[in-house]
């Protein structure tokens, strides 16, 4: 258990930096409008006081270079995993989900006609892709039809039912889906999981993972979510004690599984979003950029 929440926990590199034509927080005074607005949330570790490397890092390469006609948002938040970071990685994602809302209100306030779409990776595609749903089924803080795009690379919450660019990875987030999917904005939503990322690709019967990914949703101080995600590790509980009364959790089975693990962790297939290959031309990042650059 201790190593399925570290593995759930462990994000890669974008540090939070400000580049020209970026606000962070809230948005800049302007006395102009973009026609697009991106709000970008980057991944654990990524921003924040326990911000491990310097540097834009992963979403740097999808939002540097867009047209002079859209304005880039980055949020700024605990982006931690722990207790002994302050807050746990539910509630360190909740924080994600509130800021990002309240960047949107106060651009879409002063800017009636400037649309958006959301990027996020890993804890941040968490994150960016709850907003997007909340919009989606049309309770969030903008219309549907001003969200344009959202892009969601390693997202712990991934569907077998998100639209998703490259190879095909199997199973659903660590988190699994979300329940109610993305409502009315489905056919704006995509997704990227690199082959072999546990964030974004778990098997339905890896019941150890799972509920470590369960058990990092009722992390979350927002009451509102308690009852889904205890259901979900509730569930998975009952799972695992199944197939362990079945003998289908052997030593061997764990040994195997741990070896996968410290595979997954030496592999740096999280942190390869920039260079993972979605087709003949693009990486993962380099096809979010080149999505949002065609929005105009």
């Amino acid at each position: 258990m201790h190593t399925a929440a570290i593995a759930l926990a462990a994000g890669a590199a974008i540090a939070l930096t400000t580049v020209p034509g970026t606000v962070t927080g809230s948005a800049a005074a302007d006395p102009g409008c973009p026609g697009l607005t991106v709000i970008a949330i980057p991944g654990t570790w990524e921003t924040g006081e326990a911000r491990h490397t310097p540097g834009p890092g992963m979403l740097a390469g999808v939002t540097d270079g867009l047209p002079a006609s859209q304005q880039v948002a980055y949020v700024d938040y605990p982006a931690t995993a722990f207790p002994w970071e302050g807050k746990v990685y539910g509630a360190s994602q909740r924080v994600a989900v509130d800021t990002a809302r309240e960047m949107m209100r106060t651009i879409a306030d002063r800017c009636s006609g400037t649309d958006f779409a959301l990027v996020g990776y890993s804890q941040g595609a968490d994150a960016a892709g709850d907003l997007a749903a909340e919009i989606g089924r049309g309770g969030g803080v903008v219309s549907p039809d001003r969200v344009q795009a959202v892009g969601l690379p390693s997202d712990p919450q991934r569907s077998r039912a998100d639209a998703q660019v490259g190879p095909p990875a199997r199973g659903v987030g660590v988190r699994g889906p979300r329940p109610d999917g993305f409502g009315s904005i489905t056919a704006r939503v995509r997704t990227i999981c690199a082959v072999g990322d546990l964030y974004c690709s778990t098997d339905d019967e890896d019941f150890v993972i799972a509920i470590a990914g369960a058990l990092a949703g009722v992390s979350a101080d927002h009451p509102d979510d308690l009852p889904r995600y205890r259901g979900r590790a509730a569930e998975m509980l009952t799972a695992l004690r199944s197939a362990d009364e079945q003998g289908e959790l052997t030593d061997q089975a764990r040994d195997e599984r741990a070896r996968q693990l410290a595979h997954f962790y030496g592999s740096g297939t999280h942190m390869s979003y920039g260079s993972y290959p979605v087709d003949g031309r693009h990486t993962a990042v380099t096809w979010l950029h080149d999505w949002l650059s065609a929005l105009g």
